[in-house]
């Protein structure tokens, strides 16, 4: 079985460097990086997490709490977190919350309780209980969602500028009532989405009316919903997720209603199906499986250094890929 010290001779760097390198230390030279990663791959090494376990006194688990295991989006982020954790010797245990507190609650507790490395979570609200795990000075990286009751690293992406530059998108091609379809409120992606509409409606001389906003879960039951209510009202809308605009559709197909044609649509998330239907569905994509690697490096690099740093917050942007659905 290959050793750090093989790694090491292979990849010409220090075992210091391996080490380093291997917990995804961000110190690290990216082309040192690639060459231990070489290695790795070359040997078959395998990190011992039981002995670092050991000397830690910690498992070599992270725990990834997401809101619905279903939504492309957090698959995507699972994934990059899965593929940096494995890389650096860490097991990934992934929670789906539900966008219920009390199950957010339970999760956390789990993880302090079975003394896990660190812990990823997008928060259910910005004031989810998280003190079982400051308590235990477990790691904490949030991704795609604001923490307030807790200092800690955040990966966000830009949502209001999104929502904003989407709505634009609409305005200037042509339709006039343009309504928003956003997540329930106190999520902090929801209400950033929400209040980039306004600011999108503002840019483009409309002005807001509440009536032509509805405020759902992020479930295909309240697209579908939320939709039944809009339709009559509007001529284009901003749906906040993917699963949400399953539900918008189907209540068009409903109606008879032909996207572009009869109702523009903007969603986000660029789901595997957005191009699969006709037209295609034009998106706000997000880098959800980078930030699922960055949440996890800050997290790696948390755990080396004990919280050694100040808090970081790294905000990513989206991209508006504009299709059929928006075209009249």
């Amino acid at each position: 079985m290959a050793t750090i010290s093989d790694v090491a001779a292979l990849a010409g760097v220090s075992t210091a460097t391996v080490s380093r390198a291997l917990n995804g230390k961000s110190t690290v030279d990216p082309v040192l990086a690639e060459r231990v990663a070489r290695a790795v791959k070359e040997l078959g090494y395998t990190p011992n997490g039981l002995a670092r376990s050991l000397r830690r006194r910690e498992t070599a688990v992270l725990a990834l709490i997401i809101s619905d295991v279903e939504n492309p989006f957090f698959t995507a982020i699972a994934r990059g977190v899965e593929d940096t954790a494995q890389a650096a010797g860490f097991s990934v245990m992934l929670c789906n919350s539900d966008e219920n507190t009390a199950k957010e609650r339970r999760y956390v507790e789990v993880a302090a309780q079975e003394r896990l490395a660190g812990v990823i979570m997008s928060p259910t609200t910005g004031d989810s209980d998280v003190r079982p795990l400051t308590t235990h000075r477990t790691p904490i990286v949030t991704v795609d969602r604001r923490l307030g009751s807790a200092e800690c690293d955040a990966v966000l992406v830009d949502s209001r500028a999104a929502a904003r530059e989407a709505v634009r998108h609409l305005a200037t091609q042509g339709y006039e009532r343009i309504g928003c379809i956003a997540g329930p409120p106190g999520v902090t992606t929801a209400d950033e989405r929400l209040d980039g509409y306004r600011d999108g409606l503002r840019d483009a001389g409309r002005k807001y009316s509440a009536k032509l906003v509805r405020r759902c879960e992020f479930r295909e039951a309240g697209g579908h919903e939320a939709a039944t209510q809009l339709l009559p009202k509007v001529d284009a809308l901003l749906v906040s997720s993917s699963t949400m605009s399953v539900g918008v559709l189907q209540a068009m197909a409903e109606r008879g209603l032909r996207s572009g044609r009869d109702v523009g649509i903007v969603s986000f998330d660029d789901a595997p199906w957005a191009t699969l239907i006709s037209p295609a569905l034009t998106v706000v994509a997000q880098p959800a499986h980078a930030m699922g690697q960055l949440a996890a490096r800050l997290l790696l690099d948390r755990i080396g250094d004990r919280g050694a740093r100040p808090a970081t917050t790294t905000t990513m942007a989206a991209q508006l890929i504009v299709r059929g659905s928006s075209t009249p």
